[in-house]
């Protein structure tokens, strides 16, 4: 009897993550096919995934006021459901990999980047906006960034990532280790 609930627990954690990877893949699956669809189904689509997107971040909020074995992983969920929803990071690959807790693949796709700047493959503005993305959630991951990061990030962070940090902060009795 002593493994009672953790069946469930894993059950509802693997429910969680299923339905958080559909919504941040078909995102990504918007994004790459937004040249196809006219703006109003665009808009439309994505409108409807993020209210979704709202929805699971509701169903933790109010597991985690209730089920506090659960809180350190939903909790890095939830802030990536509430990056998305803020639009502070718009590379869904990005989020997925802060929901899941893969600093290391982050920093693979931050070398890529670099990689793609350097012979071209990747504009400055789309590099600038996605390293800000990961330098943040590698932040939020607990991850040591290097000064030039700091300044890097400092110099470069917006607004939507400005609400996002407000916004985790919130959550600051949480912890991701």
């Amino acid at each position: 009897m002593a493994s009672r609930g953790t069946t469930e627990t894993s059950k509802l954690k693997q429910n969680l993550e299923e339905q958080l990877d559909r919504l941040m893949q078909q995102l990504q699956d918007l994004e790459e096919c937004r040249e196809e669809l006219d703006a109003d189904e665009y808009e439309e689509t994505k409108k409807e995934t993020l209210e979704q997107l709202s929805e699971i971040n509701d169903s933790l909020k109010k597991i985690m006021s209730g089920d506090m074995t659960l809180v350190d992983e939903l909790s890095g969920m939830q802030l990536a459901i509430q990056a998305a929803i803020s639009q502070a990071f718009k590379t869904p690959e990005v989020i997925r990999m802060f929901a899941k807790k893969q600093p290391r693949q982050l920093r693979t796709r931050l070398a890529e980047m670099d990689r793609d700047l350097m012979v071209g493959k990747l504009g400055r503005d789309l590099y600038t906006q996605q390293k800000v993305e990961i330098l943040t959630a590698l932040r939020k991951l607990g991850e040591k960034l290097t000064q030039d990061d700091e300044t890097f990030l400092s110099a470069n962070a917006g607004a939507a990532l400005s609400q996002f940090e407000k916004v985790s902060s919130d959550l600051g009795e949480f912890s991701f280790s």
